[in-house]
């Protein structure tokens, strides 16, 4: 048994790539990091609901630490100018800011953490410097904002962040950190990594539609049919993180919004928020969760762990459509616990059932199944969202409102 255990150190070190087949993705979407994932999503979707990004809330002192890492990155930006280049994507210049990053950060996050967090650096490091992109493809995709979403949430799990930070970390932070994605894509010329185009739900970035979405599902000043018009765009861009989207990608695209933003564009005829986000959250989960292309990319450490959950164990869901709790009564998602006695083993999927996956990609979504994502009908004024979920093939306008997601 012992040279067992030195044999799995050996193939798995501390932090390390763990999804390397088809598979093994079974695994992955049994692990504890899978399900601590969806529950932090889920739990900040309630916990942010109502609230614009511009309001007061809570901000720790480390938070506001982290938030300052920012500033070194944009002066490395400076640092590193794009340089004269015949092609028009990936200025090679980034390689230069990405390899100065990886440098400079390990250290900065270490004088950030208290003496009793140190032991946590180098797992916290990994997530990190994953989030900005690849320096070989000069790209960027959903691949790499999910290392900032296991980021974030391990900073919870670590309980390096306060669990009043729930709010600030979205609204505050990772608004911050989707910012800066977006300085280095237009400085940088980066290419979507894996991206679909008019297919995709956007070229770059995915949370901050749920997280957005899930914004309006209290209050919202306008119905999401109006979410494309000038006006709504103008007045509400840094209210709601779902609106700077929109305005983002209305300005580094040209022409009709349905002609270059289908999947986007279909959503204006979903009725409510509330069933917009349910079914963001079933699409993230299918489309970008389950696919290799994205999960072969992913680490996995101490924090956000490739263990498997004790079987039965349920995903935290959002609770959307009323007001959330105050954050001392409410338990986004689990602190890292004692490791516990292996679980048995639940057999992965077959293979066969993950094959269309295989293709070799980029760190972002590649998805191959037509039937579950934001799709249009004949004609674009009649599209609607289509639950994510495998084999539900459940319209989002049949659920009813004010409904958990499942």
């Amino acid at each position: 048994m012992a040279d067992a255990s030195a044999y799995e150190a050996v193939i798995f070190p501390t932090i390390a790539k763990r999804v390397q087949n088809i598979g093994d993705l079974g695994l992955w979407l049994r692990s504890r990091a899978y399900h601590d994932l969806i529950g932090y999503i889920n739990g900040t979707s309630s916990a942010i609901q109502g609230i614009k990004s511009t309001d007061p809330m809570y901000e720790s002192d480390m938070l506001r630490k982290l938030l300052r890492i920012f500033e070194l990155l944009e002066k490395l930006v400076e640092k590193y100018p794009p340089l004269d280049q015949p092609q028009r994507f990936g200025n090679k210049a980034y390689r230069d800011w990405a390899r100065d990053m990886r440098e400079q950060l390990p250290e900065l996050l270490g004088q950030l953490l208290p003496p009793s967090k140190q032991n946590y650096l180098n797992e916290l490091q990994q997530y990190l410097t994953e989030a900005f992109g690849n320096a070989t493809r000069i790209d960027y995709g959903t691949g790499h904002e999910l290392s900032f979403m296991f980021f974030l949430c391990a900073l919870f799990k670590a309980e390096i962040l306060d669990e009043q930070d729930i709010v600030s970390a979205a609204l505050r932070l990772f608004k911050r950190y989707l910012e800066f994605a977006r300085q280095l894509q237009r400085t940088y010329n980066m290419e979507p990594a894996g991206s679909q185009g008019v297919w995709s739900l956007d070229d770059f970035q995915f949370v901050p539609f749920i997280w957005g979405s899930a914004q309006l599902s209290v209050r919202s000043p306008f119905d999401p049919a109006k979410f494309v018009e000038e006006q709504i765009i103008n007045d509400y861009k840094d209210q709601y993180m779902f609106i700077s989207c929109i305005d983002y990608i209305c300005k580094v695209k040209t022409g009709h919004f349905g002609e270059h933003s289908n999947q986007l564009w279909s959503i204006t005829d979903v009725p409510s928020w509330v069933k917009i986000n349910m079914g963001l959250v079933k699409m993230y989960q299918k489309e970008i969760l389950s696919k290799f292309p994205v999960i072969q990319h992913v680490f996995f450490g101490d924090l956000m762990s490739f263990d498997t959950v004790t079987a039965g164990t349920t995903i935290t869901s959002a609770r959307l459509g009323h007001v959330a709790p105050p954050p001392s009564k409410r338990k986004c998602i689990v602190p890292t616990l004692v490791p516990q006695a292996p679980q048995t083993q639940a057999p992965p999927p077959p293979t066969e059932a993950l094959v269309n996956d295989q293709n070799a990609g980029d760190s972002s979504s590649e998805s191959s199944d037509s039937s579950v994502v934001l799709r249009p009908s004949a004609s674009a004024s009649t599209a609607s969202l289509v639950a994510a979920a495998e084999g539900s093939g459940d319209n989002l306008n049949d659920i009813p409102k004010d409904t958990a997601a499942e």
